[in-house]
């Protein structure tokens, strides 16, 4: 049981550390050099620095420098955004709790701390991105 939760608890990290690798796969070039990146995220402010972060690297490929134009957030969860920021809260909770005992737990308190953790990871992961980001930037 140990090194199932071990490995789900590996597994994780490692997708979540993967997905992060992606350069601009949300750039949208215009025709007219006006570009627009629309990324979803936990938060505006996360979905805004994964944004900014993927016009910056599609202008460097082109040794340009990101000018942004443009930047529209909103929340686009499908439940109320309270009870969205609440349910997140929960599961990332959850989430640390559970690893916090895992690792630190008494022998017979380790199994049930993997399962919290790794549930609270579930949960985070099916609330979703709530919020959308939008931004117009062109490359100079």
């Amino acid at each position: 049981m140990k090194n199932l939760c071990l490995t789900t608890l590996l597994a994780i990290s490692l997708m979540t550390l993967v997905s992060g690798c992606a350069h601009h796969k949300d750039v949208r070039p215009g025709a007219d050099g006006v570009h627009r990146v629309l990324v979803t995220g936990e938060d505006g402010e996360q979905g805004a620095r994964n944004a900014i972060s993927q016009a910056n690297h599609f202008c460097a490929e082109q040794k340009k420098t990101a000018a942004f134009l443009d930047e529209k957030q909103a929340y686009t969860g499908t439940m109320k955004e309270e009870d969205y920021k609440t349910a997140k809260t929960v599961a990332k909770v959850a989430q640390a709790a559970g690893g916090a005992v895992w690792v630190f737990g008494s022998q017979a308190a380790r199994p049930v701390g993997g399962i919290v953790g790794v549930g609270g990871g579930i949960a985070n992961g099916a609330i979703g991105n709530g919020y959308s980001v939008d931004m117009k930037f062109k490359c100079l």
